[in-house]
């Protein structure tokens, strides 16, 4: 009944009266409004008294005959929605407030156009004055010794971390569905180089781990929390994949888990919620910025501390190189070490991207005190900040870099603001209704609305924890600032699989073919750095028109700093065209020449599976690894067939003329020294045994010998890694 009156007072009771339509010349409904409510809170008190799942026949006039059961369950649904808005957003009045503030939001896009961008920067961050700069951070692509170092701080720190991924978006752009179903699929589940988008987080969670162990000699498992939303099943999908995961993670469950709720989708026209069938809103995620009060409401704060954990990392599942090098290191590293509140990873912005900024905030409260500190600014709100949309050389935006929604946070101060009873813990309130909302209304009828959704934004908890002085600060400092920020070359920072290629378009960007072409580039800068020959990586067009020049595939572990995968490689050559995919982590490659398709997997790639004490199945780093060495090796073939269309590079689907596959099971070991290996090969391991594979007149030696039982466990050779200074050497350990 309350929820009922609140869509009423809201001034949407077309939400419940749609419902009721075909029933209205039984019911002798009159035209006034308040009739129409007497009739709604009548059927409200008859569902209300019914047990909500199909009972109660004979109710007065209308029983259970004369109300559709798709119409209860449609009620139902909605009721549950609108309880789930009622109680998220009770810090601003619940469902009404939540209509106020759309309101509100609408008023200021109109009213917005008129007043100038000072004037309205003033207004909606409730101060007498504002300015914003660029901010400059510290460049890690530059500072090299600090960005090892940093890094450093990021791997010791590593038992105080936690990750936080949200994963609730509902990924419309990217187009991705059931191909038996047809069913829409949430951006985590995309099969991208071979296993899903979360997969890939979670292995470059691993490698970092892995380097801890390898570093400390300690295992130490990272507590992740992940938010996930019921827009497309993504709660039931997400939830069953980390199920299948969970051997790899530990990750936050409970009956009711980190679930954001939806949302009515509005009209921009009005701001009427949108309805596509009786009792059934068009509804969307909140956006990601509910993440720090739904964190609050659903204990994630409290089991973070549980674990022994300070700090977290934010990362979104669809940015495929945000491990890449030192950048997510070193932004824990700094947040850590340095005990800042708030960290953002940036780079330079491109142009025409639908990407926020990231800004040097200065602002006069009205208290009179000066307040100070990084922060956010969304793509959608550049024209009330007065900021140019094009982006050019000359262009106030091109000083700004870009948001790319990576974050370091420390926990306490983020859970202070979650757990604020007002809209400070619901940063970044934005309405952006530049888009087109589609949806299928009861009829079938297709309709494309101009409108949006009430958003808040994550990284604008920043916002919160800007520094306070009492005068104006000229030419502020900004190590000194609870926030702060690293900027590093974009490839190594933010690549995106975000939405579909269109069929035959030339632009890739936040595409899966743009991250893959990101992914070769960052190959490239890894290997030529080793005294490997390898052809350069031309631009977009070159993609476009031919596809890749090569694909490269390395398992993060390898590292997942790039100073440590150096040190296994070096010399050789691949030629253009070639395939390479290593999956392990024990690796050595001394003078390789490829040409040609090269896989070498494991399935023991940084430890083997024991059983812990809660007989959960628990990855244990170093024991029992698998291990390659490569020495002085030709690897000729015909390799990856370019020409067929079928080939899908992202997904790393590809047709093969001929390959060279290392297949190790369990810790199996192989070595090839001075020999050429032509055409195809599959070289199988079983577990426990050493391949050894050399050349011979004619042809090629293979000697199979098991492990020595000394050696089963840590294996015949392995690297040792140890600290110098601020950065990792590795010694190679035959025994």
């Amino acid at each position: 009944m309350y929820l009922i009156k609140c869509v009423v007072a809201a001034g949407q009771e077309h939400v419940i009266s749609y419902g009721v339509e075909e029933e209205e010349e039984e019911r002798e409904f009159e035209s006034s409004r308040s009739s129409l409510k007497s009739a709604l809170f009548s059927l409200a008190e008859m569902i209300e008294s019914w047990d909500m799942v199909g009972g109660g026949a004979g109710n007065g006039k209308m029983g259970m005959s004369k109300l559709m059961e798709e119409e209860v369950a449609a009620l139902k649904k909605l009721l549950k929605t609108l309880a789930e808005m009622e109680r998220f957003y009770d810090c601003i009045g619940g469902i009404i407030g939540y209509q106020l503030t759309v309101l509100e939001l609408l008023a200021e896009s109109v009213t917005g156009q008129t007043m100038n961008s000072s004037q309205h920067m003033k207004e909606s961050m409730k101060c007498q004055f504002v300015e914003i700069h660029s901010p400059k951070g510290v460049d890690l692509s530059r500072n090299t010794e600090y960005a090892s170092q940093a890094a450093i701080w990021g791997i010791e720190g590593l038992p105080y971390l936690g990750e936080i991924y949200p994963l609730g978006g509902s990924a419309d752009r990217l187009g991705f569905v059931d191909s038996e179903t047809g069913e829409c699929l949430p951006a985590a589940m995309l099969p991208y180089c071979g296993r899903t988008l979360l997969e890939g987080l979670i292995r470059d969670l691993q490698a970092r781990e892995f380097l801890y162990f390898k570093l400390y000699g300690q295992q130490c498992i990272t507590p992740v929390a992940i938010m996930t939303s019921a827009a497309k099943n993504n709660h039931e999908r997400i939830c069953s994949l980390c199920e299948k995961l969970k051997c790899l993670f530990c990750f936050k469950q409970s009956d009711d888990t980190y679930c954001q709720p939806l949302v009515p989708a509005i009209s921009a026209k009005d701001g009427e919620w949108l309805v596509s069938e009786p009792f059934t809103l068009v509804c969307k995620p909140g956006g990601h910025g509910v993440i720090w009060k739904l964190a609050y409401d659903k204990g994630v704060f409290q089991w973070f501390h549980n674990h022994g954990r300070r700090g977290a990392t934010v990362r979104q599942v669809s940015n495929v190189v945000a491990a890449t090098d030192s950048t997510l290191l070193a932004l824990a590293g700094v947040g850590l070490h340095h005990k800042k509140k708030l960290g953002f990873a940036s780079c330079q912005r491109t142009s025409g991207a639908t990407e926020g900024i990231n800004v040097l905030v200065e602002k006069k409260e009205i208290s009179g005190k000066w307040a100070y500190g990084f922060s956010c600014i969304e793509y959608t709100e550049f024209d009330k900040f007065g900021i140019p949309a094009a982006s050019s050389s000359k262009s106030t935006l091109a000083d700004f870099p870009a948001n790319t929604n990576i974050l370091y946070v420390d926990l306490r101060s983020a859970e202070q603001v979650g757990s604020r009873n007002d809209e400070s813990s619901l940063p970044g309130l934005v309405l952006n209704i530049k888009k087109q909302i589609e949806y299928v209304d009861h009829y079938g009828i297709k309709h494309s609305v101009s409108g949006g959704r009430l958003e808040c934004t994550m990284q604008n908890i920043a916002d919160n924890f800007c520094n306070t002085y009492p005068s104006r600060c000229y030419g502020v400092k900004e190590d000194v600032l609870d926030t702060f920020m690293v900027y590093n070359e974009r490839r190594r920072v933010t690549s995106s699989a975000k939405k579909k290629r269109r069929l035959g378009g030339k632009s890739l960007h936040q595409t899966p073919d743009g991250a893959l072409l990101d992914i070769t580039r960052n190959a490239y800068d890894l290997l030529s750095y080793c005294n490997i020959k390898i052809p350069e990586v031309g631009g977009n067009e070159n993609y476009i028109n031919s596809g890749p020049p090569y694909l490269i595939f390395l398992h993060p572990a390898l590292g997942p700093l790039w100073e440590v995968s150096r040190q296994k490689f070096h010399g050789g050559s691949i030629s253009k065209g070639s395939e390479l995919q290593i999956e392990l982590a024990e690796f050595f490659w001394r003078d390789v020449q490829l040409d040609g398709s090269m896989i070498i997997v494991a399935e023991n790639v940084m430890g083997t599976m024991k059983t812990d004490e809660s007989r959960e199945p628990l990855l244990e780093y170093g024991y029992r690894c698998a291990r390659c060495k490569l020495q002085n090796v030709k690897v000729l073939n015909k390799g990856i067939d370019w020409e067929p269309e079928g080939n899908i590079y992202w997904r790393h689907e590809v047709h093969r003329n001929e390959c060279l596959k290392v297949m190790l099971h369990g810790n199996a070991e192989f070595e090839a020294t001075d020999v050429t290996l032509k055409g195809s090969h599959l070289f199988e391991v079983p577990d426990g045994y050493r391949l050894k594979v050399t050349s011979a007149d004619p042809g090629i030696s293979l000697q199979l010998d098991p492990i020595e039982d000394s050696k089963k466990d840590t294996g015949s050779w392995f690297w040792n890694y140890k600290m110098d200074g601020a950065h990792v050497k590795l010694e190679m350990v035959e025994l």
